[in-house]
């Protein structure tokens, strides 16, 4: 018992869930998810996002203080190109990608939205600042398991309102409006990004 004890300290993974789920609540990966809620089913948004965010948490517990190898200057640049370009396609889609994209139920479809998903939040969340505090947290207690737990469960709970609202709003606008306004913020936050506010 005490030997698992060491593997997973409970009092640390709530107080670790605990930061994560507040860092995480106004970052771009959440607003990600949120949008990409309003035009698409939510489970494959979900299982996109909680993909994308249990990957990042590996790469951040496993590379714990020597966190990321790519510059964060770079990885900004990158990951505001991809808002912007995905905000001129939400801008400049047709009519008929207008319909409520949430009613397909083909397979295609649905894994289609997960890896547009997938990537969009994988690349935004690189040296966001919750995987800069996870890995922080494996550097500094040496628990990987439970600071792994701890992250992606916050991580898991955030994309999940995210997803939750996105879907609400999504069922109560007009698909063009959301499109517009999902257009817009992407936008906003690739700026942001390429201007180092992010």
């Amino acid at each position: 018992m005490q030997r698992f004890a060491g593997v997973f300290d409970y009092k640390l993974s709530l107080s670790i869930f605990a930061f994560i789920f507040v860092a995480e609540l106004p970052d771009k990966t959440a607003l990600a998810s949120l949008v990409l809620a309003t035009r698409h089913r939510p489970l494959p948004v979900f299982i996109g996002a909680a993909l994308a965010l249990t990957i990042q948490s590996v790469i951040a517990v496993a590379a714990g203080g020597l966190f990321s190898l790519l510059p964060t200057k770079v990885v900004h640049i990158g990951a505001g190109l991809l808002f912007l370009v995905s905000a001129i396609f939400m801008w400049r889609r047709k009519e008929e990608a207008n319909l409520d994209t949430r009613d397909s139920d083909q397979r295609g479809g649905f894994f289609r939205v997960l890896w547009i998903v997938f990537g969009v939040v994988f690349v935004a969340e690189w040296g966001d600042l919750t995987q800069i505090a996870t890995a922080g947290f494996a550097a500094r207690y040496h628990a990987p398991m439970t600071v792994f737990c701890a992250a992606t469960a916050a991580l898991w709970a955030v994309a999940a309102l995210a997803v939750l609202v996105g879907n609400r709003a999504g069922k109560l606008l007009d698909p063009r409006v959301t499109q517009r306004i999902a257009a817009v913020l992407f936008a906003a936050v690739g700026i942001a990004l390429l201007s180092g506010r992010l």
